[in-house]
């Protein structure tokens, strides 16, 4: 039978005003996604910046990133447990793992696109190096490595679901336990939490950001 709507919606009062178990989830969940996304982008811009000025490494490590992109997160699970034996770092690991390459291939791909007549009028003033990438050809790829950002967010978030069968707390282990008691009203209200979560970040967040970058580089209509 499947679960009722309006069943659902009371799991949801319940789950966050009486038993508060959606609340505890949710915030761990927000909290791992928080840490594991900033490492993701962090992480992310740095490789994306070797591999668009270094050449070496855009043909060796440029490689193995393109190979690791098309690895689904899930599939890091069972190495995860050996290597942290469930837990936080071993969440953690994945989320990293989810969200770094695609910020590496946007911010790589933003920063190999600058436009050659930019980089030219950059250097008959003077700037060079360095300088040129980090005056220049970064701020440049900016739209690109929101594009990035974005991305990464969303494989990480997808990450963290399944990454959190392998520990304690968190909207993905609460999901697994509704399901292994037969609360499928439980399971379908902790799949609304997670689309709402996507829903505010992506018009909350992400858009407001991508309206003000896009008029400021004049892409805006």
């Amino acid at each position: 039978m499947f679960p009722s709507p309006l069943l659902s919606f009371v799991e949801l009062y319940k789950g966050f005003f009486e038993t508060g178990i959606l609340t505890a989830a949710l915030t761990t969940s927000l909290g791992r996604i928080g840490l594991g996304f900033a490492l993701a982008v962090i992480i992310g811009s740095i490789l994306g910046i070797v591999l668009a000025t270094s050449k070496l490494a855009d043909e060796t490590l440029g490689s193995l990133v393109v190979a690791l992109q098309s690895v689904p997160s899930i599939v890091w699970l069972p190495l995860a447990l050996v290597m942290f034996q469930g837990g936080t770092t071993a969440i953690l690991f994945v989320i990293v793992l989810g969200g770094t390459w695609p910020m590496t291939m946007n911010v790589r791909m933003g920063i190999k696109n600058v436009q050659p007549l930019l980089i030219r009028a950059a250097r008959t003033m003077g700037y060079k190096g360095y300088e040129l990438i980090w005056k220049v050809m970064i701020p440049a790829s900016i739209p690109s490595a929101l594009t990035g950002i974005r991305l990464s967010w969303a494989f990480g978030w997808r990450a963290l679901m399944a990454a959190e069968l392998l520990g304690r707390g968190g909207l993905g282990r609460t999901l697994l336990d509704a399901r292994d008691f037969f609360n499928m009203e439980l399971v379908i209200a902790i799949m609304i939490i997670i689309a709402v979560i996507g829903l505010i970040v992506e018009y909350c967040i992400f858009n407001p950001i991508e309206r003000k970058v896009l008029s400021r580089w004049g892409y805006a209509k």
